[in-house]
């Protein structure tokens, strides 16, 4: 997969995609799957903003029973279940423990029953051939059995706990990227670090955008006969810049973040509720991922990050409702935000933790005056795919050719192996003994690990552990080669996992720019932006930067 910048610039393409989150990727697969000339283009990488930056579940939204949002439930959890049939090396199942204390008995039956409505929903949680995928229902564990699975849960008042089951992603970056790829397969042209700078406007019709190249400065239009915005929290911005004014459709921004911490738990997540909200203890990768807070967000897209003072916040939420935490900042090994892009009801209430996670597809030729702009907002991770179909039997209909059904509910993407996926682990291991975090490998890659091994030739450098992640050096050969990635970000942040669990250390990190810089022929100065660049992944907001990037 490769960048072809002319293609771009000389085709007309059916759809045009402007972002490449996972909305925009799901889009580009489906689109390209039936037929259509799709082109995707995004501004930074793949994944680099909301869809790498979440507490990586597929769940079916068991809070939203609260709201009364069964449909979204419903579509959540069969969501959930294709997710696991088409990425199960990405995709996993995951369980969860929710403690109560001092609940009485009227606590445990609301939750007793919301749970079993749950499960009602989820019906079709086993209908998977992978016997490793297939879903329990809930069950209540007694104090004693709930302390024993899990030992952070002891606490003062603690009647027993919930156990339920939903799913947890692997890396969403690159179960994206892998909707990227799958679009590419079918006939897409993709490309990342291309900003899509202003609208083509004729005669009141949208007809593409003028791009912007972000490394040379290169200036070119891509043309096309629907363009799709798909921007995520940076959507009615963008909007609001091609009408001068802003558009009728609003984004409530929600900021979340999240702390990677050692592993708190044995193998089992935890579900807090905190009075105002929830939050989750997740393990991943051998640690756990502490998340999420949920808070309205005014500032720039952009200018969103962590804070010494949300850290603290936090901490203090944590220790306060999970006490056996002992939860220190000196723990905290890493750390994240985000932004949830929500629909704006318009609403006086601005409760992000209780706004709805609904999608809306805009049409903005019949509110704006923008004909041939179609915007897909709000949503949610898990439900990015269905957003997707209905999207494209939109635009479908717009262009009013003849395409083929969808096929992204069924259709497997390219990681996904055929044997389930505890056997491809162990044919992998034997056939690769000298490797001592295949599992992992086969967890990022899947079916297409054989191909990022063949990138180690017969350096037997290229197959040792570059980084505490468990990561490779022919890894890196493989993002340059054939996953489009062009900075050492990509590569350590999205492409592999060498700075997910935090900073890997001076050593990893200057085997990894080298490893590019021989590919990309960098020299001295890029290889030293590079790293400042990466740095900053690493750091709270507001700290200090040194002269020498450090």
């Amino acid at each position: 997969m490769r960048r072809n910048l002319e293609s771009l610039s000389k085709t007309t393409f059916d759809l045009l995609v402007i972002g490449g989150g996972v909305t925009g990727a799901c889009v580009a697969r489906d689109a390209a799957r039936r037929g259509m000339k799709v082109a995707i283009v995004e501004k930074e990488d793949f994944a680099h903003a909301t869809s790498a930056h979440n507490s990586k579940l597929i769940h079916g939204g068991l809070r939203y029973l609260r709201n009364f949002e069964l449909g979204l439930v419903r579509e959540s959890l069969k969501e959930r279940r294709i997710w696991q049939r088409i990425a199960p090396h990405l995709v996993q199942p995951l369980p969860f423990m929710l403690p109560v204390y001092n609940g009485g008995f009227r606590a445990r039956a609301t939750l007793g029953a919301g749970l079993t409505l749950y499960d009602t929903l989820s019906f079709d949680r086993t209908w998977l051939d992978d016997p490793g995928q297939r879903l329990g229902g809930h069950r209540w564990l007694s104090a004693k059995k709930a302390v024993a699975r899990e030992p952070l849960v002891e606490g003062p008042g603690l009647e027993g706990a919930f156990l339920y089951y939903d799913a947890q992603m692997y890396a969403p970056e690159r179960l994206a990227l892998e909707c990227v790829t799958d679009a590419v397969v079918h006939g897409a042209e993709a490309a990342n670090h291309l900003s899509a700078e202003n609208l083509l406007m004729r005669e009141g019709r949208v007809e593409g955008a003028a791009v912007q190249e972000n490394f040379s400065g290169a200036r070119f239009d891509i043309r096309a006969k629907l363009t799709l915005l798909a921007a995520g929290p940076w959507a009615d911005l963008f909007i609001e810049r091609a009408l001068g004014k802003p558009s009728v459709h609003r984004l409530t921004r929600s900021k979340g973040i999240h702390l990677v911490v050692p592993a708190m738990t044995q193998e089992t997540a935890l579900t807090l509720a905190t009075g105002e909200g929830h939050f989750f203890v997740l393990p991943w990768r051998g640690h756990s991922i502490l998340g999420t807070t949920d808070t309205n967000f005014m500032g720039l897209p952009d200018s969103v990050g962590v804070s010494e003072s949300d850290i603290a916040s936090f901490i203090d939420v944590i220790n306060a409702h999970l006490p056996n935490a002992h939860l220190t900042r000196e723990m905290v090994e890493h750390f994240y935000a985000g932004l949830r892009p929500l629909v704006d009801d318009g609403g006086a209430n601005k409760d992000t933790y209780a706004a709805s996670r609904r999608a809306e597809l805009i049409d903005h030729g019949k509110d704006d005056g923008l004909d041939g702009l179609f915007s897909a907002i709000g949503g949610k991770w898990t439900t990015s795919r269905e957003l997707a179909e209905k999207t494209v039997d939109a635009i479908a209909g717009k262009l009013g050719g003849k395409y083929n059904e969808c096929t992204t509910a069924s259709a497997k993407l390219p990681g996904a192996p055929d044997a389930p996926f505890a056997d491809f682990v162990r044919a992998q291991s034997d056939e690769n003994e000298s490797i001592r975090n295949i599992e992992h490998l086969c967890r990022l890659y899947g079916a297409q690990l054989p191909k990022v091994l063949e990138c180690a030739g017969n350096k037997p450098g290229m197959r040792a552990q570059l980084a505490p992640s468990g990561d490779i050096g022919a890894q890196i050969l493989f993002a340059i080669e054939d996953e489009m990635a062009m900075t050492l970000e990509d590569v350590v942040m999205r492409r592999t996992g060498i700075g997910q669990l935090g900073d890997p250390g001076e050593a990893a990190l200057d085997e990894s720019v080298w490893l590019m810089a021989t590919e990309l022929e960098w020299n001295a100065a890029r290889r030293q932006s590079e790293l400042d660049t990466l740095a900053a992944n690493f750091r709270v907001q507001g700290a200090r930067v040194f002269s020498n990037g450090k």
